[in-house]
């Protein structure tokens, strides 16, 4: 009992010392990082990224919390208080007497105030003992004394209900209603408060998921201190015990988009709650596995790592981000964000050359240039001559044909008559924030990805391409978008948008039927960084835009993969899965102000009547403007590029080309199965960019052609030399046909 009387001067002198303090404003206080559960556009759950020291922590206001909770828990744990101050002074009285006599208390003597001391300052020193109790008592009396000098009750209860453990990692109502019941606190019901309310008791032994008939008995003993003290009825407490409720935890962890979760949280780490985000869900997963399959069928190659970005254009919404294969995977690197990873993006920043170029008119979309051996001059005397990795150079071209087979000294030429500070100016307006050297630290080389840039912010302008010229910013939280902001002039956006949606154009470099073609209008770039360490393909329709990244996050390059090979296979995945269920997108419009005409392929002027200086002929847009005169009255300048492509295609006459077969390949030869089988094995033969019909001989026999032109060779063993020409010029492969190995199947197998 003599200690039982110490504790009352004890507990006088913590109360003195407290008045005597400042007081604490526990409205004012700053709340640590909180766990916040993002959803898809729909309202699926992503995941859930937990707050500091990996709690689930939210912080709501008092009127977002259900009164029948505020009931049940003030019931439980402070029944007045509401009317007394920091210390319940008989019940603090009451447990230190059983704290003396029976060496535990038997009824609760901590305030609300109190508790919520605890939860903020941590008392430190031995609490082993009766003394020891008594002091760390004494300091919480002290701290609680401080509180309610400086707090309201309404806040003391509102900091409290937001920082009480309610079982392992979960603190404060809205993240226990979020995680047991998925929904807000504000929601929840009686049965749902009393169950709550009875967790703070032991935390440890009462949470979901841990001793189920002790939390039941403790919400029962919640239920009747509430009727007890008149806040309900019993028939009402009889009826919320008796409700049955089904207790969840399926939000725990991530689960999908996990590079996009985390790279919103590190731009607002005050982020709580529930937010619901742009990503659609099903689109994720598909994007996500695809960028997996494909990455794995690369490994031959030595290709780790891919990301890949999808967009709404309307919007700038971000419908799917990948920014690894698995970001749970620590052996490559997973948790690297390659949609956010600064990389050389090669030639995918070619389009945004041409366009300024365009629009200052230091080039016409009629313009011949020059794809022909150059040197420019760099600081300290050093000479730049830009090549492409073929090593061949194609001599005069067109802007279009340069654009889209995307040549380098062409490029590197424009830049050139451009400017490098030009063009850098433009690209910081498109978005491209960490191109922030000099000018003349990147050089003329920048058009030919001498920067470093992410796929973030390459989809984004390749999204304003597609916006002709209006620049909206990407975003993942689910909100209206910006309003755009016009870049640059529309009409070259279109002009370049239809180059790059232009198969025929890009034929030269990339064939026809490549990955990069799709069954609907799609317009797209590739770019392949120096040494093959980063492949990108970037493309858009009207409705989507896609971008992919292919490479090592360790900068190791590649073996010999290029965009179209490496980035290329996922783009198309993706964009084909798009419109499987929707209807294909619109033509590409014609650029506004311009006129459809004919134009000679190499001087770029309106052909001559009855000359014959002008090789081929080919149709372009031009600006009335740029033409002395047109021979040929130009179409509807309304008409769209698909109604032209074909005329395209005869600019490539100079370029006769057999596609198959391809120089080297082995055919295997079978034998028939039996003598009634008279059906030959024979290849199709194919050559594009011919000025004419295409006479085809094999060993120097002439074949003869079918109804529709074409001609089919019959297998024979032997190597032999396959040659197309048009009249005016010719082409030639050489192929190899083999008698099967005794376990080879029936039909033929070709290695390159």
């Amino acid at each position: 009992m003599k200690l039982f009387a110490a504790a009352v001067p004890a507990v006088a002198f913590a109360a003195m010392f407290a008045c005597y303090s400042s007081g604490v404003d526990v409205a004012g206080l700053r709340r640590a990082q909180q766990a916040v559960t993002y959803t898809d556009r729909n309202g699926v759950a992503l995941g859930t990224i937990l707050g500091a020291g990996s709690a689930r922590s939210v912080s709501v206001p008092l009127g977002a919390v259900a009164p029948a909770f505020l009931d049940a828990i003030v019931a439980a744990e402070d029944a007045r208080f509401w009317r007394h101050g920091a210390v319940d002074v008989p019940a603090l009285l009451r447990a230190t007497r059983d704290l003396a006599i029976f060496g535990t208390t038997r009824s609760g003597g901590s305030t609300v105030e109190m508790q919520l001391a605890r939860l903020l300052f941590a008392s430190s020193g031995p609490r082993d003992g009766f003394a020891g109790q008594l002091r760390a008592k004494a300091a919480q009396i002290a701290q609680a004394e401080r509180i309610a000098i400086g707090s309201s009750k309404s806040a003391i209860l509102q900091a409290y209900v937001n920082r009480v453990p309610m079982g392992g990692n979960v603190y404060g109502v809205e993240a226990a209603a979020r995680e047991y019941f998925g929904e807000p606190a504000g929601d929840l019901d009686l049965a749902q408060a009393a169950l709550l309310a009875a967790i703070p008791n032991d935390p440890a032994r009462l949470a979901p998921g841990g001793d189920w008939p002790a939390l039941r008995a403790r919400q029962h003993y919640v239920l009747e201190r509430m009727v007890s003290l008149g806040e309900i009825s019993r028939a009402r407490a009889a009826l919320a015990f008796a409700e049955s409720l089904h207790v969840r935890t399926d939000e725990a962890g991530i689960g999908d988009a996990a590079h996009a979760l985390f790279y919103l949280r590190a731009r607002d780490e005050t982020a709580a709650g529930r937010i619901r985000t742009t990503i659609d869900r099903g689109l994720q997963r598909f994007v996500q596995a695809q960028t997996q399959d494909v990455v794995a069928a690369l490994q031959a190659y030595h290709v780790t790592d891919g990301a890949a970005l999808v967009i709404a254009n309307r919007t700038g919404d971000v419908l799917a981000y990948a920014g690894s294969p698995d970001y749970f995977s620590d052996r490559v690197l997973g948790r690297n964000d390659g949609v956010q990873a600064l990389r050389q993006p090669g030639s995918s920043l070619k389009p945004f050359t041409y366009e300024l170029a365009l629009e200052r008119r230091t080039i016409r979309s009629t313009s011949i240039l020059a794809d022909v051996p150059a040197d420019y001059a760099l600081a300290g005397g050093g000479l730049y001559q830009p090549s492409d990795y073929s090593g061949r150079f194609s001599g005069p071209v067109r802007v279009r044909y340069a654009l889209a087979n995307s040549l380098n000294a062409p490029a590197v030429q424009v830049l050139s008559g451009l400017g490098v500070g030009t063009l850098l100016a433009r690209l910081h307006a498109l978005g491209f924030d960490h191109l922030d050297r000099p000018a003349a630290y990147y050089g003329l080389g920048l058009t030919l990805g001498s920067g470093e840039v992410s796929l973030w912010e390459l989809v984004q302008a390749y999204a304003t391409i597609a916006r002709a010229g209006a620049f909206v910013p990407l975003h993942l939280v689910d909100e209206a978008p910006a309003a755009p902001r016009q870049i640059g002039d529309a009409p070259y956006w279109q002009l370049v948008a239809g180059v790059l949606a232009d198969p025929y154009a890009r034929a030269k470099s990339f064939g026809v039927g490549s990955v990069l073609q799709m069954p609907f209008p799609a317009a797209v770039k590739t770019g392949t960084s120096s040494d093959f360490r980063d492949t990108w393909t970037v493309g858009f329709t009207h409705d989507y835009t896609v971008g992919v990244w292919v490479g090592n996050f360790d900068g190791t390059p590649m073996r010999g993969v290029s965009g179209v090979t490496g980035a290329g296979p996922l783009w198309n995945r993706i964009m084909l899965h798009l419109y499987e269920r929707r209807d294909e997108p619109p033509a590409f419009p014609a650029p506004r102000g311009f006129v459809r005409t004919a134009i000679c392929a190499t001087t770029g002027h309106a052909p001559a009547r009855g000359s014959n200086d002008c090789p081929a002929v080919v149709a372009e847009w031009v600006l009335p403007r740029d033409l002395a005169s047109v021979q040929r009255p130009p179409p509807a300048s309304g008409a769209r590029y698909d109604g032209w492509l074909a005329l395209e295609s005869a600019a490539h006459r100079s370029a006769l080309r057999i596609v198959f077969p391809h120089d080297g390949d082995v055919f295997v030869r079978a034998a028939p199965a039996n003598v009634l089988q008279r059906q030959e094995q024979q290849l199709a033969l194919r050559a594009v960019d011919a000025g004419g019909a295409v006479a085809w001989r094999v060993g120097g026999t002439r074949l003869a052609l079918d109804a529709s032109g074409n001609a089919f060779w019959p297998l024979q063993i032997g190597t032999w030399r396959v040659e197309a020409g048009d009249g005016a010029q010719r082409a030639s492969v050489t192929i190899h046909v083999v008698a099967p190995a005794l376990d080879a199947r029936p039909g033929f197998t070709i290695s390159r």
